[in-house]
Formats: C-alpha cells, sequence, structure tokens
C-alpha cells in the first residue's frame, strides 16, 4: 500500500473472519466506501491482495496469532475493529451437547472478540473513528432470542449472549479511551452459517449493517441493534 492510499482512504477497519459470508461482504462494502479494509482470515492465500484490501493471517481461536498480529499491527492506526469471527457449533439441544464443542464455540465467539479487542487497543486509540462493533444475534436475547426459534444450539446461543455482556463491559471499560462499543444483530442470512432457508440476502443484511456502523456515534456505545436499526432488548 502506498502513503497516497492510506492518505485518501476514508479510514482503516478490520474485520475478523473475512474470509466468506457476511465477513467477506463487509470487507468489499467497505472497501468499496473507500476505507483501508484488513480483512483478517486463517489462511490469507485464499484471496487475492488489492489496493486498499489487504488480508492477514488471524486464527481467533489461538491466542498465539492474535498477538502475532498485534505484533504486525503494531503502529498502524485502526478506526474501526469488526469483531465478525463465528461459528455455529452442535444444534442437537441438551442431548448431543459435550464440552469439547461448547467451550471451542465459547473461545470463538465468546472469548476471542475480548482478547482481539485487548490486543488492538493501541491501534484503536490512535484511531480516528474508535469503535469496535461485535457482531452478536438476536439468538443471544434473553428477551427475545427463543421467541420464534427453538433451534437446540445451546452453545451459540449462550455464546451471543455472552458476547453482548462483553459489549456492555467493555462500553464501561473502554469509554475513558473515548471507544465506542456496539452489539449488532445481521439478522437470519443465507449464509453457509444461516443456511439455503433464511429470509435474508447478504447483501441486505451488509447493506444494513454498514449503514448502522458508519451512523453510531459515541451515544450508542453498549447498544445492541438489529442490521435494521431496531433495538433488540437484552
Amino acid at each position: 500500500m502506498t502513503s497516497s492510499t492510506a492518505e485518501q482512504s476514508a479510514g482503516t477497519v478490520l474485520i475478523t473472519g473475512a474470509s466468506r459470508g457476511l465477513g467477506a461482504g463487509l470487507a468489499d462494502a467497505f472497501d468499496a466506501a473507500g476505507y483501508r479494509v484488513i480483512a483478517a482470515i486463517r489462511s490469507p492465500d485464499m484471496r487475492r491482495q488489492e489496493p486498499r484490501l489487504r488480508h492477514v493471517r488471524l486464527d481467533v481461536a489461538d491466542e498465539a496469532s492474535i498477538a502475532a498480529l498485534a505484533d504486525k499491527l503494531a503502529g498502524e492506526p485502526v478506526d474501526i475493529l469488526i469483531n465478525n469471527a463465528a461459528i455455529r457449533g452442535d444444534t442437537g439441544g441438551l442431548d448431543t451437547l459435550t464440552s469439547e464443542d461448547f467451550l471451542k464455540v465459547m473461545r470463538v465467539n465468546a472469548l476471542a472478540p475480548l482478547l482481539v479487542t485487548r490486543a488492538l487497543l493501541p491501534n484503536l486509540k490512535s484511531g480516528r473513528r474508535k469503535l469496535v462493533v461485535n457482531i452478536s444475534s438476536r439468538a443471544g436475547s434473553l428477551a427475545e432470542g427463543t421467541l420464534d426459534d427453538d433451534e437446540g444450539d445451546y452453545a451459540y446461543r449462550l455464546s451471543k449472549a455472552a458476547l453482548n455482556m462483553a459489549t456492555v463491559k467493555l462500553a464501561q471499560d473502554l469509554r475513558k479511551d473515548g471507544v465506542t462499543v456496539l452489539s449488532l444483530h445481521p439478522g437470519w442470512v443465507k449464509t453457509d452459517m444461516g443456511g439455503s432457508d433464511a429470509p435474508l440476502d447478504p447483501e441486505e443484511s451488509v447493506r444494513g449493517l454498514l449503514a448502522q456502523i458508519l451512523a453510531a456515534t459515541p451515544s450508542d456505545s453498549g447498544s445492541f441493534r438489529s442490521f435494521d436499526g431496531r433495538t433488540i432488548a437484552w
């Protein structure tokens, strides 16, 4: 990347889990919006590098990988961090729940966003926007998560509920640093995770998420909203 490219960009956004689905869609959308995009994926050779779209290696389940990324990006301002990487885990309900699967889902979906945010906090502090976005799910809402959905994905639901609490705690703890933290629900989307029966096309979800992220202000910190702007009850 040349210095002129950096100067002309609208800012820098780092997106985890950017190899496919919503992560890849968000990377392309921010690129099109003029942002310098750091797309964090487990295998950076999966997609070619582009002028404003840079792929870096990150396995969010591996603390050493998170530390290596922080070292690689030392001194680089990051305006927006999007903690998007997530896994679904077992969906068979209580009968098929296993400790191994449960802990794997919790590590990726709930713990990793905390570790990534902590590792990249110096980058965020030197950025202009200072915004952390946790891609959560309405499935993690205690008030709304089971109103019209009774799937047996215990680990996924609990991990997203934990991620929502992480959003609230981070919003409180990082307020002194001027960092805004949000939880966003992307909707039920036609992706590998969402499945073909999902009613929402990825493009519609990405457009909504992009609008919510770009419009976010410090007064929104600690909130939980849908891609269409609706406030979701915790």
